[in-house]
């Protein structure tokens, strides 16, 4: 996504197995999607690695200096282009988790309101 017009994402790593059967389908993602995926995204730099022995994954490194791994093992070649535009889209930024399901700037002096009120 970007960030006021700038996209957050630098690069994207592919690590894969020529030998493993997990990596089948990011093998089948290399040869069909990724040419055109590289074609839409110039500003991003995808770069393949080839990893013997271990699952397959694709990593996101992002500027503000945060990277997002994510297993890509026994998935089909339109799975792993799915979760390459999600690592796209997202910002890099570390979820924050809400405390209240609310969000107000002039919150209730008597409370919220609930189903279990007693009269």
């Amino acid at each position: 996504m970007a960030l006021r017009g700038v996209w957050q994402l630098k690069k994207l790593v592919v690590s894969y197995s020529d030998w493993g059967g997990s990596s089948r389908g990011i093998r089948s993602f290399m040869e069909t999607y990724l040419p055109t995926f590289k074609e839409k995204n110039p500003q991003l730099e995808v770069i393949t690695e080839l990893i013997r022995g271990q699952h397959p994954h694709l990593k996101g490194l992002y500027k503000n200096k945060t990277e997002k791994v994510v297993c890509v093992k026994n998935m089909d070649s339109e799975e792993v282009l799915q979760y390459a535009n999600r690592l796209r889209n997202q910002l890099g930024r570390k979820v924050v988790k809400l405390k209240t399901r609310h969000v107000t700037k002039h919150p209730s002096v008597q409370g919220t309101w609930t189903t279990d009120v007693k009269f």
